[in-house]
């Protein structure tokens, strides 16, 4: 069965997926799935990971932008390509044109994570900083194109990126044939998109699900208008799906092969970045993440066994470290509080008693000893403590009551 879409490209098809394949052979890697004990059990069906984190430039972005410009022409080599990206699509195709031979010139955000923007120097391509939000740096880059007839390489709107996307799906088939759902993140839609070409083609039975980070959800809307729709302000950490409009190709492909798209929101997508890091020993970006915050947040509604692709691992290392900690809180591992002591030798050493006896972990202590609402006597203590989670967080509140101290949230 072949599955195509028309319009102003040529009609993508399964064929073009498999010529994609052959042509990534050396290329790209065929990266590893690997089981998940935990997710398996909260799913109750076995739950495997697709571990594109684990590709060569950090995620699957390097599959797309090698198949689309080992597909130009010599004359459109000759001039060179130039794309737009925040991270994991400049790396791919500052890698591919650099295995090719092409010049690369990549437009990024001034507030680009510096570990990105050096990795994409360190592939060959020219990085040029313009803009602090994407569409200012798309806008330099497609202007650089009219300007000096270089190819603009989109990151996820054309045939031959949906193509070299869409051989992840048949990694997938042949890693687990018995699969039944396949979750997958979207931010314009062309790993999607190519996935569900490549999938359905062969198993129209597999269930194809997108997802999304609430606050950069641009296809439910552009699903329900049945067109394309661009929404307005992006609030999300999940910058590799921070998307605000859906491409025009892979739209039609998800509208007619995706069975449905999910939202997630931002505590899940920490909380599951965190399950990728302490359970799987992976380490995954927010992007990569959002399947596993999908299953997650509505594990019984999966049917099994489960594919959820990790689709990239390019973080931040500051960025992660907020992250971790906002998946320890929401997972409820921290615990802060206030209380007041009497300011006396000794009150101090009696409270650091009472949490040790509770197996409470202190990260940081504050007093406060000049508010006006504190008697002459006393000093107000805050503290942020590591707990084992949400039931030893009410454990250690009740053991400080019980202990006669006054807990203030």
């Amino acid at each position: 069965m072949n599955f195509r879409v028309t319009g102003y490209f040529p009609p993508l098809i399964l064929d073009d997926i498999r010529g994609a394949q052959k042509m990534l052979d050396g290329v790209a890697r065929v990266t590893a799935m690997e089981g998940s004990r935990h997710l398996s059990d909260l799913v109750g069906a076995p739950v495997h990971l697709k571990c594109e984190n684990l590709q060569r430039t950090g995620s699957f972005k390097l599959r797309g932008a090698y198949v689309r410009i080992a597909g130009l022409s010599p004359v459109e080599r000759a001039a060179g390509v130039v794309a737009a990206s925040a991270g994991n699509h400049a790396q791919g195709v500052a890698l591919a044109s650099a295995l090719l031979g092409v010049r690369s010139t990549v437009f990024m955000p001034v507030g680009a994570p510096l570990p990105k923007v050096a990795a994409t120097r360190q592939y060959g391509a020219e990085v040029r900083l313009h803009g602090h939000v994407v569409d200012e740096t798309l806008a330099a880059a497609q202007e650089y194109a009219q300007e000096t007839g270089a190819v603009f390489i989109h990151p996820f709107d054309h045939p031959d990126i949906i193509a070299g996307q869409g051989t992840v799906g048949l990694e997938i088939l042949d890693q687990c044939p018995e699969v039944r759902t396949i979750v997958v993140g979207m931010g314009g839609g062309g790993l999607a998109a190519g996935i569900a070409v490549a999938v359905k083609a062969v198993r129209p039975d597999v269930r194809i699900v997108g997802v999304q980070a609430a606050g950069a959800a641009c296809y439910p809307p552009s699903l329900a208008a049945g067109r394309p729709v661009s929404i307005g302000s992006l609030h999300t950490m999940a910058d590799g799906i921070k998307v605000g409009r859906p491409g025009d190709v892979p739209f039609e492909l998800v509208r007619e092969l995706v069975d449905e798209v999910r939202t997630v929101g931002e505590d899940e997508l920490s909380s599951a970045l965190l399950l990728c890091l302490e359970r799987a020993k992976m380490v995954v970006e927010p992007a990569g993440a959002s399947p596993v915050a999908a299953l997650l947040s509505d594990p019984a509604s999966f049917r099994g066994p489960v594919v959820a692709l990790l689709s990239g691992g390019n973080v931040d290392p500051l960025l992660m470290q907020r992250i971790l900690t906002h998946g320890m809180v929401a997972a409820g591992r921290y615990l802060s509080l206030r209380l007041r002591l009497t300011d006396r030798p000794g009150a101090l050493a009696t409270l650091l008693a009472v949490l040790s006896a509770a197996d409470a972990n202190v990260l940081d202590i504050g007093h406060v000893r000049t508010d006006p609402r504190l008697g002459l006597t006393e000093v107000e203590v805050e503290l942020q403590l590591e707990t084992k989670g949400p039931e030893h967080c009410a454990e250690v509140s009740a053991a400080l009551r019980d202990a006669g101290y006054l807990v203030t949230d």
